[in-house]
């Protein structure tokens, strides 16, 4: 079985949009590589990030992550004392660019924020408005409707996959996991594929276990295993000041043979599988769990395996 690595490109705040999704199309395009990119598709909202400021080790990762450093300090008051501005509406070229230089495409949500702090306080009818304005305004850029989706911070409730199912995707990427799967909650399963991320994110491994700048490659490659790994990076680092260590990754990988399939891919290798492929989806439960590295709970694949 040969060793796969699905790049899961998360694109979340305007600087990231407007600086780190350019600066990793040139990387990718350099080195003929195809991604899938995710665009949180409304307002930045990341100065409300204070409203976790006290969970349990959200400052020290992000003192680890240089947050401030990755993002612009700028960009730590936008929705509160800077008004939020209109992310893939700012420059709508760079999204257009990223489907047509053939790259898997598709949305994270409308409001980051919103999704991630607050997603299980909202109802289904909001959940809906919410992934209808992300996949309106996709459609009017890309020209065709979003066939993926990945939850911001891994989170999920029984109305987000719900509403998922509503619009006909062909995969989400919502959870952290092993392999494909189909998601059941509380004996309800849901259509919508889900192809987890495999591998730590890089600010859970930076300053945790031993891993610095110059170890974290050495990490990384020693987690790869044969068969499909889903590594999720993000715009603001691996497409700003870390994109020197994510290209020397890639180097690697390459001059190792590696596969690099999209996502969408992945789906459609899994939708024509037969039950004895190697890459099936079963049926897998999600539960809400703490990983090392991250603050808070996040949506884990129970079960399944490679």
């Amino acid at each position: 079985m040969i060793c796969e690595l699905a790049i899961k490109i998360d694109v979340d705040t305007l600087k990231g949009y407007i600086e780190g999704v350019p600066r990793l199309l040139d990387i990718l395009g350099k080195k003929g590589i195809k991604a899938s990119f995710f665009f949180s598709m409304g307002p930045d909202n990341s100065g409300k990030v204070i409203r976790r400021v006290f969970r349990r080790g959200f400052v020290a990762k992000m003192l680890r992550a240089k947050a401030s450093g990755s993002n612009g300090f700028r960009s730590l008051l936008y929705g509160t004392l800077l008004k939020a501005p209109m992310i893939v509406a700012s420059n709508p070229d760079i999204l257009k660019r990223a489907a047509d230089e053939g790259h898997d495409c598709g949305v994270r949500c409308w409001d980051c924020a919103l999704w991630q702090d607050c997603l299980l306080e909202l109802p289904r009818e909001e959940i809906r408005a919410e992934f209808n304005r992300a996949a309106e305004l996709f459609s009017g850029v890309v020209g065709t409707p979003p066939r993926s989706c990945a939850a911001p911070g891994w989170q999920v409730s029984r109305d987000s996959l719900a509403v998922q199912d509503e619009f006909d995707l062909d995969y989400s990427s919502d959870v952290r996991g092993v392999s494909p799967f189909i998601p059941t909650i509380d004996g309800v399963v849901f259509r919508t594929l889900q192809i987890p991320a495999t591998l730590p994110t890089l600010d859970e491994l930076l300053g945790t276990g031993g891993a610095s700048a110059e170890s974290v490659n050495d990490r990384y490659l020693d987690l790869l295993e044969p068969g499909l790994n889903v590594r999720s990076i993000h715009a603001e680092a691996e497409g700003g000041d870390m994109s020197g260590i994510f290209t020397r990754l890639l180097d690697c990988c390459v001059d190792g043979e590696m596969a690099f399939p999209t996502l969408g891919d992945v789906a459609s290798r899994v939708s024509a599988a037969s039950p004895k492929a190697d890459l099936r989806a079963d049926i897998c439960g999600i539960e809400m769990s703490e990983l090392p590295g991250r603050t808070g709970k996040v949506a884990v694949q129970r079960g399944g395996g490679r």
